[in-house]
């Protein structure tokens, strides 16, 4: 049965407006906007148990028609894997130990166990893509509670893309990997689709992030964000559909104060009236092939 979500993911308060209801590939969708730190999240939506089967089961019928990962998909991960690489590469340390979650195909670890020749752990839901990663030689995990009871090393390089936004408890989550499985002075790679540019409004995305609410929710996980990129690589020259952040945990954490962001409909509105000129104008430089 779905699910409502009678708090704020971010900030716990309890008023919230709807902002956006339309149907995704015949499923309802519906979001609201927290009236309190002007976080969107999707509400009603699939319970956790909903969640899990969708992850293991229906979200790559859904989404690409089909469980095996294909040569279309294979290379927008590639691409993808290469830009993350380019981003990161300058800013951090060396690499012994990453760990990516929801690493699919395998893709973004193989790019950076090339670069660092480090150890590479990946977390992938979905039985077809988990077997395909395990079959180029990666070590993959159905679960993060397997990872845990694998009794690893700490990581220094934790990565999510496009994974925080399926999340309904981003905070609580990231707080865990922060105790858990992140090395005191290691790093969080992070990439979501950007509100104010992405469609954003799909049936797995229980969250929606502009630039404010993603350092917001980091950092009330006890996160510091030492860079935050909008953009639209590998995807678009033009659009900054995607937000890319790097962070590190905060040396002393405290009681985090959640700051709110203001005029969130009108920055959506801005956001994709300008796509939608771009998208005329020059089509090519705003959408690459995939």
């Amino acid at each position: 049965m779905p699910a409502t979500v009678s708090s704020c993911p971010l900030c716990g308060s309890e008023h919230s407006a709807p902002f956006d209801r339309r149907t995704f590939r015949r499923q309802p969708v519906v979001n609201r906007l927290c009236q309190s730190c002007g976080l969107v999240y999707q509400s009603p939506r699939m319970d956790d148990a909903e969640l899990a089967i969708f992850y293991e089961a229906e979200y790559r019928q859904l989404y690409q028609g089909g469980e095996e990962p294909d040569a279309k998909d294979l290379s927008v991960q590639s691409r993808r894997a290469a830009a993350l690489l380019a981003f990161s590469k300058d800013r951090l340390s060396p690499v012994k130990r990453h760990l990516d979650i929801g690493c699919s195909a395998g893709l973004l670890l193989q790019h950076f166990q090339g670069a660092y020749n480090c150890q590479s752990v990946g977390i992938e839901p979905g039985a077809a893509y988990r077997q395909y990663a395990q079959n180029q030689g990666l070590m993959v995990f159905d679960s993060l509670d397997e990872v845990k009871g694998q009794e690893m090393e700490r990581f220094d390089l934790v990565s999510m893309a496009h994974v925080l936004e399926h999340l309904p408890d981003p905070v609580g989550y990231l707080e865990g990997l922060r105790k858990d499985l992140l090395e005191p002075e290691g790093w969080l790679l992070v990439e979501v689709p950007n509100l104010y540019a992405h469609d954003s409004f799909e049936v797995a995305h229980t969250v929606s992030y502009s630039a404010h609410t993603l350092r917001q929710t980091l950092g009330k996980a006890g996160f510091e964000v030492t860079v935050l990129e909008a953009h639209g690589r590998p995807r678009s020259h033009l659009l900054p559909i995607y937000l890319t952040a790097l962070a590190h945990p905060f040396e002393k954490h405290t009681s985090f104060q959640v700051h709110p962001e203001s005029n969130v409909r009108l920055k959506r509105r801005w956001g994709m009236s300008r796509r939608r000129v771009l998208t005329r104008l020059f089509p090519r430089q705003t959408w690459l092939p995939i």
